[in-house]
């Protein structure tokens, strides 16, 4: 499965590594950066989602979303994402994935993206339907010609793969991807619920220590594995 992840915008904030603990996969423990993990908003632009390079899925291979995803690692050091839930415009997404724990959530979204490259860019979601219809979020940042290339930005971006699992079975889904353009964004408002409607309340009250943003990549998934 071949995707473009354009546009996105990276906002992250410090969670002691014992509060997301529960939500981590068999065999997956919470990774950990100057002492903390971390819960990611991020909202992005999916293009060209598709079978190959070449062949995206009409429609549905187009879309936004809005993620709450932490950070995870295993015994065989692999260094990936949990996600705890994922806004989309696309009932049928959300149909296909869920029976398989995927958490979309259907949702209208909207983002907004002035000048290419520096400007201002946003995405405001509400989710339609249960579990927590309602729940909402609006942010935005400016972005900057600063690039980013510190630990922790590395920490946050250089993941390659989705822990997962599938009733009581754990699965990992590798991705490949080239290594993130990123740049520094300056927060210009944040009134987020995503992330407590992911169970974990509070959080966002205070603003996030991360902000990014990148003009995007490609992605390449592969074969789900143990």
């Amino acid at each position: 499965m071949d995707q473009v992840w354009g546009d996105l915008l990276f906002l992250h904030w410090r969670v002691d590594p014992a509060r997301v603990e529960r939500w981590m996969p068999p065999g997956a423990r919470p990774d950990v950066h100057d002492g903390s993990s971390w819960v990611g908003l991020i909202g992005f632009e999916m293009r060209r989602a598709g079978f190959g390079l070449g062949h995206p899925v009409p429609y549905l291979g187009d879309f936004s979303e809005i993620n709450v995803r932490l950070y995870s690692t295993d015994d065989q050091g692999r260094r990936g994402v949990v996600f705890r839930s994922l806004e989309t415009e696309r009932l049928a997404l959300v149909a296909a994935t869920n029976p398989v724990g995927v958490h979309y959530r259907w949702a209208r979204i909207r983002m907004e993206r002035s000048a290419e490259g520096t400007g201002r860019i946003g995405y405001t979601s509400r989710r339609r339907t249960p579990p927590g219809v309602g729940a909402a979020t609006d942010f935005a940042a400016r972005t900057t010609d600063e690039v980013v290339r510190d630990p922790l930005s590395v920490f946050l971006t250089a993941r390659f793969g989705m822990h997962h699992r599938v009733g009581s079975r754990p699965l990992w889904v590798p991705n490949t991807h080239e290594p993130w353009p990123l740049r520094r964004a300056e927060l210009l408002h944040c009134r987020d619920g995503l992330v407590a409607a992911a169970g974990l309340p509070g959080v966002t009250d205070d603003p996030p220590e991360s902000v990014l943003w990148s003009p995007g990549v490609r992605t390449q998934f592969g074969r789900p594995r143990l």
